[in-house]
């Protein structure tokens, strides 16, 4: 497995597998991997001759310093399962490598609508930053196919209408989110939870199921199925950020043509925000509904 921290040894292997017709499958992070990222790996692998992960906290997505500061780091940990899951490359650049001039000087990509809404309307910034850097790393690795996890709802689909707006031919696969036993997201955020707030911390799933099951059965009065899933979150010791419940296909406000929803949610549990989403079908009520008014006639 090839460490490359420099810009130009990695365009030079990327050339040599360009030349020799690979099919190169990449999957971006921010390290500190778990059993999430190593399943986005396995897809890659699935998918492509080569497989290129890269490793960077991306500086110009934080709206916050110390949370910049405080994003858990483990190099070393990280290499070693990449290596056992037979990855070819590995892209672990510093800041100054990839913003030479500086995040202010650099140029930026911003995707429109979708990144100044839902999390994005919270987040100035943060969006940008995610489809700058995101961009940079495409024209670095010339990927054909990258492996995004569905666990962030709202980037996935931005870097979707990115690819699609600015005609890059790489095909974005969407990977379901991998949970813990007990239903939680992985997350590298998960690290910094207490042994209490690691107890209480599924909550968040099972709320948004039961949301889920309140919906498929047709409920559809949902500023109130938000305020009752807020309820159950305080209650177990939780603070919601935020929550929004969105047509799945375009982040819209739910429509009577909307067949699938999103549960697109954000709480602190003490200092640790925790991010989830979850897809709800909704064509069964108007199924039902259809099948009803045919025997009516």
């Amino acid at each position: 497995m090839q460490v490359i921290s420099e810009v130009a040894p990695l365009r030079d292997q990327i050339s040599q597998w360009q030349k020799a017709a690979k099919r190169i499958a990449f999957v971006p992070t921010m390290g500190n991997l778990h059993q999430g990222h190593l399943t986005l790996v396995r897809k890659a692998r699935e998918q492509g001759d080569v497989v290129a992960v890269s490793i960077f906290v991306n500086p110009m997505q934080f709206d916050r310093a110390d949370d910049l500061a405080n994003y858990p780091r483990s190099l070393d940990e990280d290499l070693t399962k990449l290596r056992e899951e037979g990855v070819d490359l590995v892209f672990t650049p510093m800041a100054d490598n990839l913003y030479p001039q500086g995040l202010d000087a650099h140029t930026i990509v911003e995707v429109p609508s979708l990144s100044s809404m839902l999390e994005g309307a919270s987040r100035p910034g943060h969006f940008r930053g995610v489809a700058t850097v995101v961009t940079k790393l495409f024209n670095l690795v010339q990927p054909s196919v990258v492996c995004f996890g569905e666990k962030d709802f709202q980037q996935l689909a931005v870097i979707r209408k990115m690819v699609a707006d600015m005609a890059m031919p790489i095909e974005i696969i969407g990977v379901p989110t991998v949970r813990e036993s007990d239903g939680l997201a992985m997350s590298s955020r998960n690290n910094n939870l207490t042994v209490d707030e690691r107890q209480r911390a599924p909550v968040l799933a099972k709320t948004m199921r039961w949301m889920s099951a309140q919906m498929r059965n047709g409920r559809r009065d949902l500023d109130d199925l938000i305020e009752d899933a807020h309820d159950q979150l305080r209650a177990a010791g939780l603070k919601p950020d935020e929550f929004y419940i969105r047509d799945a296909s375009s982040l819209a406000q739910i429509s009577e043509e909307s067949r699938q929803a999103v549960i697109l949610v954000a709480a602190y549990l003490g200092n640790i925000r925790l991010i989830d989403n979850l897809t709800v079908e909704l064509h069964r009520t108007a199924d039902k509904a259809d099948k009803a008014e045919t025997s009516a006639h």
